[in-house]
């Protein structure tokens, strides 16, 4: 039987996960991958405690959590998109605003 330590520790690791990812990557692209996995750690744990007590509010928030993360995925592409035609590159080392 699972109960809710097993979801909350899948959540704290997958968390993790997306914490490291964003800390050692340099590809915009993976770097917005690992801050999209955040947010469904985060959605697992509205989830688990919304279960858990009985309650939708935690389904509501996980709507509006993939609201957010899906016009930060849009907005975060579109800004990709025009650092590689102006930069040619979507490496965060090797892009600077100060240089053209």
């Amino acid at each position: 039987m699972l109960t809710i330590n097993h979801f909350l520790a899948l959540s704290a690791i997958l968390f993790v996960i997306g914490v490291v990812g964003v800390l050692t990557r340099r590809n915009v692209i993976v770097i917005m991958m690992c801050i999209e996995l955040m947010l469904n750690a985060v959605n697992l744990t509205f989830i688990s405690f919304a279960y858990y007590l009985g309650d939708m509010t935690g389904h509501v928030f996980v709507f509006m959590v993939m609201a957010v993360a899906a016009a930060e995925a849009a907005v975060g592409l579109a800004i990709v998109m025009a650092l590689f035609r102006n930069r040619e590159t979507v490496d965060v080392d090797r892009v600077s605003l100060l240089k053209h």
